[in-house]
């Protein structure tokens, strides 16, 4: 008697769960729950996708403006999330110049002045090169991952893909120069579509619009990108990446100011 009376509050037991979950799912909660606990890891897999552990490309940025325009050639090279270096190729003015970060450190070595300057957190937010891109984007020194809380905040379709939608809050101990980002990444493949950048007053002060998506070095990226400063019509800055390789190991070592004066 006592065993099936066990089972008897094990069964009213389910049943009020079952009930319970029901609830939760018409109120749309459980969605809710699921989403949220998701949401860093795709921008996770996004951003493993496009950084790799390392990475080696060759980039050609074009800054377009009403009345003119005009491109520089670079290489970059990258290891993890804590490195990062880009080598300027062309145009003669600005051959040689080279940019690193290393760890928490941004430093610019600009040839023609014989000078290693070191870049304090107040120049993240100044354009890189002129371009519509800040030195923050173009050297990473924040990490959409470790830096933003992130929630989904619904689902459009891009260019024919269907896309999360996402939002990222910067984390209160967070050294960020944006109040908000909205990003736009691919349900099949984890591949960003589209940024929108939030300054703290909430107003949108750019949008980054990725296409041309193919294979590159082994891995399926955006290869185009344009940068869109709101409200400034005629301006904005594309970067093609022109080739990607996501296997050939870069050491720790390779990220000096040492290096930074020998690379070619």
């Amino acid at each position: 008697m006592k065993r099936i009376k066990i089972n008897f509050f094990k069964r009213k037991s389910m049943k009020s769960v079952s009930k319970r979950l029901i609830v939760l799912v018409g109120l749309g909660i459980i969605p809710f729950l699921i989403q949220a606990q998701t949401a860093k890891e795709i921008i996770e897999e996004m951003d493993k996708n496009m950084r790799g552990d390392y990475v080696t490309q060759e980039l050609t940025m074009t800054i377009v403006r009403p009345s003119w325009k005009r491109s520089i050639s670079m290489k970059s090279w990258g290891r993890g999330m804590d490195y990062s270096l880009i080598y300027i190729t062309a145009p003669a003015k600005e051959k040689g110049q080279v940019f690193m970060k290393r760890d928490k450190e941004m430093w610019n070595w600009v040839p023609s002045i014989d000078r290693m300057i070191k870049l304090p957190p107040s120049m993240m937010m100044q354009s890189w090169m002129g371009s519509d891109f800040t030195n923050d984007d173009l050297i990473r020194e924040s990490s959409v991952v470790r830096d933003y809380e992130h929630s989904i905040v619904g689902e459009e379709q891009l260019e024919g893909r269907m896309c999360y939608k996402i939002q990222l809050i910067p984390k209160p101990d967070a050294a960020v120069v944006w109040g908000k980002l909205f990003l736009w990444v691919t349900k099949d493949n984890y591949i960003e579509l589209k940024i929108e950048f939030y300054d703290e007053d909430e107003y949108l002060i750019s949008t980054q619009v990725l296409s041309d998506i193919k294979q590159l070095g082994g891995r399926t990226i955006p290869c185009h990108m344009e940068m869109i400063p709101a409200g400034e019509e005629g301006k904005m800055t594309v970067i093609q990446i022109e080739s990607a390789d996501y296997k050939t190991v870069i050491e720790e070592s390779f990220f000096s100011q040492q290096n930074m004066k020998r690379i070619r």
